[in-house]
């Protein structure tokens, strides 16, 4: 099936039950099992059904069988936002010694996560750049994990070197986690440039209305053979004592053991579960995706080139515009050479940046994306406040550039508001 109809219909079957057109939401705590052995047999993994909701619900597996289809993957884990997706996702790798290559164009608040929260539980970061990976190899220890990057970065807009960081990556026995969380399944599938891992902030284009914080990790379907017998990751081929000794790696017949693994570790014990009602509002996004990724995009490049021939404006970042140094990529391997609804701009200073926040009339100032409505951030001041006039810098992000989340307004009234606010 294609990616429309897989989003309006994988994983439910509304001829089943009572017919509900829309996928029921199961607003329970816990589920009957009927009798003894049934229990016993979910809780042994030798029979599948739901157990607990902050395990497995039915609502929230039917969000995570679809957009794990849509991605092109094994299976997914949802969690309670995205930042609990990225925390799952590094701490099913890695543990207190091990180490994560982090891309500088990436979201502020994965920065502070991986540089900072994660090092106080032992685990250490290096910092390399996803355009230019000529130097990404030589940061490679027996201690490295994860390599972590955005396919297309926020707030930068930049467009990640991705076939090589998955070479490397394969190279070396390491797992590659891309996060699509811009460019979604609709315009780019990173397993499909070899990545291991594809997360989502699901709060963003998959939800769409900025209804619900979600988020969501997802194994590729080569991933169980990567894990098994690699010595870097030694706790998927040994016994978890935490679950009478299972070993995840005898497992791999049956089940996609990296999500497994998150389900009956992380989720059990740290509890990041989505909620039902949550994934319904999600799987209702995700039937719209496609059509409303494909307007925020045809809206930004109009936006785009506006800005660019804009005297006020230093400079715009935006890999579907003819100037772009990402557009030859984007031409061939996103579909329709489309880049999504985020884009950036660069404009004299700070306070020229605040003057053209405080004047749109359209454009809301939030720290959000993918909302159907159009959204303005000054990252420097707001997303990306925790990093130093130093770190900034380094990540591409001056203290005059703005971003926009552009929405499904009229395009023509959105560049008027914009026009307005830059006199």
């Amino acid at each position: 099936m294609k990616l429309e109809t897989l989003a309006t219909h994988y994983g439910y079957d509304q001829k089943s039950g009572t017919g509900a057109m829309a996928v029921p939401i199961y607003q329970a705590t816990a589920f009957d099992f009927g009798d003894a052995q049934t229990a016993a047999d979910r809780f042994a993994l030798r029979q599948l059904g739901p157990i607990y909701s902050r395990l497995t619900n039915p609502t929230v597996e039917i969000f995570e069988n679809r957009i794990a289809a849509m991605e092109g993957g094994s299976a997914a884990i949802a969690t309670s936002s995205g930042q609990a997706a990225v925390f799952a996702t590094v701490a099913n790798l890695a543990e207190a010694g091990d180490e994560v290559l982090l891309a500088k164009q990436v979201y502020g608040g994965t920065n502070t996560l991986i540089t900072y929260t994660l090092k106080r539980l032992g685990i250490n970061s290096k910092i390399f750049d996803a355009e230019d990976v000529s130097n990404l190899e030589n940061l490679i220890t027996d201690k490295t994990k994860v390599i972590l990057f955005e396919t297309l970065s926020n707030p930068q807009i930049s467009v990640a070197d991705i076939d090589s960081i998955t070479k490397i990556a394969n190279k070396r026995g390491i797992v590659s986690v891309a996060d699509n969380t811009v460019a979604t399944p609709i315009l780019f599938r990173p397993f499909e440039h070899g990545a291991d891992v594809v997360v989502h902030s699901a709060s963003k284009y998959i939800s769409g209305q900025g209804l619900s914080m979600a988020g969501v990790t997802i194994a590729s379907k080569s991933l169980n053979k990567k894990l098994v017998k690699n010595p870097r990751y030694a706790h998927f081929n040994a016994p978890d004592e935490s679950y009478h000794g299972l070993v995840y790696a005898d497992l791999v017949e049956n089940f996609d053991i990296f999500t497994l693994r998150i389900r009956l570790g992380l989720l059990r014990d740290v509890g990041f579960c989505l909620s039902p009602f949550n994934a319904f509002q999600l799987i209702q996004g995700l039937e719209t995706l496609a059509i409303r990724v494909k307007k925020h995009s045809e809206n930004s490049i109009k936006i785009a080139e506006f800005l660019e021939k804009h005297s006020k404006v230093k400079s715009v970042s935006y890999p579907a515009l003819k100037s772009s140094k990402f557009n030859d990529f984007v031409s061939k391997n996103f579909d329709g050479g489309l880049s999504s609804g985020l884009l950036s701009f660069e404009v004299e200073s700070f306070e020229v940046a605040k003057k053209v926040l405080n004047s749109t009339k359209i454009f809301a100032i939030v720290v959000n994306i993918g909302d159907s409505k159009s959204i303005i951030t000054h990252p420097a001041s707001t997303t990306h406040s925790q990093l130093s006039k130093a770190e900034l810098d380094d990540a591409g992000i001056p203290e005059g550039l703005i971003r926009l989340s552009v929405g499904l307004e009229d395009a023509d009234d959105l560049i008027a508001d914009l026009e307005n606010a830059l006199k």
